[in-house]
């Protein structure tokens, strides 16, 4: 059966309905780029559809435009490719003419449904030039759609495999890159939402975390500068009303494969969106997530080093802070030995960085030191460790990280006043830091402040993805509190994974309210197996911590009710 070519009409409906799909729709940028190529191309233009004109004509570049330098084409282009393949296998299933961008071209196809094969409207000439050769060979339609085929296959190969190689190196040893674009104002004419200046608000918000690399992308209106090397990310999106709200949506986009790989869409009051303190909000809920260790953006490396540095690995500050981060969720001893082991391999002058010495001095402080390093006995490792954060902060002293190492050095030595007063140095120079949220809350509940420190948990947990178990000793104390037994016994089992003391305490006293014998019995032996509450007695050790004298009361009694020997709870055992 001979090839159908679809007609302009044809073609056009078919475009209209592509637009008019949701997850195009709420993507101008993509939405032009498919509406430009497919008009050129039943123009007749065909050689006109370069990354340059499309670039300039599309994304508002400038004439100094190097498709090299700036990869916006070739990373929209996969974006659209794929977009197309989902609506054509989901809303556009039945559709009788499919639009298909073949990879490495810029040129779409047209594709009558049940047609021999895909066909290009143009001069014969325009098809599947990248297989043309000098001098008289006429390839038959069969052989030329087999060359096309096994190109476009070399194309991809190039195009997905090796940047994905080579980024994964880069990861491997730097912190991520991210280009943030002005967010699209799609709400329409009348009461317009606050839109402008939210890309700028993210880049101050994502570079506080000190192993982001945030740059501004501009916008429509704005060319976006030049960069000297792509981003690792590209973050756009668009606002829209929907739902009687308004609507702020964000995509990551992942520049080596074009895939999105994450999104969010935050809703705000329409009165709301009209004042200027909402873009502080927004940007503030989407860098927890972006700024998190646990986010997208450091996913690649989080993967690589689940393990531990790989054997053979060269440490670099990137790939310590992460073990850091994955110590700090985990507290294990291998996980702390692991971080230690990596900022012991630094060269001397990376782990004399601020960053380096602020984490180093909280690995000493809690006994974790590198692997085979000479034992310290607890004096040393005091004195080493706040000699380094004294050090660090004077290096630093607008350091978020290094306010936070700060707090928690003060609070292992009991100065709880002076904790405090580091956490809040430690969020005001980065609110969107959630592990300084969740690290001050808990210092407040467990100081007697519980009002004051449920706000700021419920803001870490709900804000940050997977929150790690020790997040979760805040929201245990507040179910506990209203006697929502069932969620404490649930918070306290989370919690008592990166606690077991406190953590296991708490699951007893939790389950002992609530009548649940099951996890009294699962847990009791645990508390009474702590050498900390055999060294000094339970309540002793506890009151090392906890400030809140109602709360050592209450844990006393819930013990006691449990079947805690009146001994065990107060002296050694």
């Amino acid at each position: 059966m001979p090839a159908v070519t679809p007609d302009r009409q044809t073609v056009l409906a078919a475009l209209d309905r592509v637009l008019g799909w949701p997850e195009i729709a709420r993507s101008p940028q993509l939405g032009r780029f498919l509406d430009y190529i497919v008009r050129q191309t039943l123009d007749g233009d065909e050689q006109a559809i370069k990354a340059y004109s499309i670039a300039v004509d599309v994304f508002g570049r400038g004439a100094d435009f190097d498709p090299q330098v700036d990869p916006i084409v070739r990373v929209q282009a996969r974006r659209l490719r794929s977009l197309l393949e989902q609506y054509y296998a989901s809303a556009g299933i039945a559709d009788p003419v499919r639009i298909t961008l073949p990879v490495g071209r810029y040129v779409p196809m047209f594709e009558s449904i049940g047609a021999d094969e895909p066909v290009e409207i143009g001069p014969p000439e325009a098809v599947a030039p990248v297989v043309r050769q000098r001098g008289h060979i006429t390839l038959s339609w069969f052989t030329l759609l087999i060359v096309t085929l096994g190109i476009a296959a070399l194309a991809y190969a190039l195009s997905s495999w090796e940047p994905r190689q080579g980024r994964s190196n880069v990861v491997a040893l730097r912190g991520p890159s991210i280009t943030i674009m002005e967010f699209q104002d799609l709400s329409g004419s009348r009461s317009r939402p606050v839109v402008a200046g939210l890309a700028l608000e993210l880049v101050t918000d994502l570079n506080a975390f000190e192993d982001i690399d945030a740059r501004y992308g501009g916008g429509e209106a704005v060319a976006a500068p030049v960069l000297a090397a792509p981003s690792d990310f590209m973050l756009t999106g668009i606002v829209r009303r929907a739902d009687q709200a308004v609507q702020y949506s964000a995509i990551l986009t992942e520049t080596a494969s074009g895939a999105v790989v994450w999104s969010r869409t935050i809703p705000v009051s329409e009165q709301r969106s009209m004042q200027p303190e909402a873009l502080d909000e927004i940007s503030q809920a989407l860098s927890m997530v972006l700024g998190s260790p646990r986010g997208p953006l450091h996913l690649p490396a989080r993967k690589a080093l689940s393990g531990g540095l790989p054997a053979g690995a060269v440490p670099t500050l990137y790939l310590c802070h992460v073990l850091f981060d994955l110590y700090r969720e985990a507290g294990t001893a291998t996980s702390g030995t692991s971080a230690a082991s990596c900022y012991e391999g630094l060269p001397e002058t990376d782990r004399q960085e601020p960053s380096a010495l602020a984490a180093q001095a909280s690995l000493t402080g809690e006994g974790m030191v590198a692997a085979g390093a000479s034992g310290l006995d607890a004096a040393d490792r005091m004195r080493i460790a706040q000699a380094s954060l004294e050090r660090a902060t004077a290096l630093a002293p607008l350091s978020a990280f290094v306010w936070e190492q700060q707090a928690r050095w003060f609070e292992l030595q009991g100065q709880f006043k002076a904790a405090g007063a580091a956490y809040a140095s430690s969020i005001q120079l980065n609110p969107a830091n959630a592990d300084a949220l969740a690290a001050a809350a808990r210092l407040m509940a467990l100081q007697g402040n519980l009002a004051e420190a449920g706000l700021l948990a419920t803001k870490a947990v709900s804000g940050t993805p997977v929150p790690p178990p020790w997040y979760f000793a805040v929201p245990t104390l507040l179910a506990l509190r209203d006697q929502h037994f069932p969620m404490a016994i649930s918070n306290a089992q989370t919690y008592a994974i990166a606690d077991p003391e406190l953590g296991s305490v708490l699951a007893v006293v939790a389950a002992s309210a609530g009548g649940n014998a099951g996890v009294v019995n699962r847990y009791l032996p645990q508390v009474l197996e702590v050498a900390a509450f055999r060294a000094a007695g339970i309540l002793p050790r506890l009151r090392e911590r906890i400030g809140d004298v109602a709360l050592l009361e209450e844990i006393g009694n819930g013990l006691a009710t449990a079947g805690v020997p009146q001994r065990a709870l107060t002296a050694p055992f």
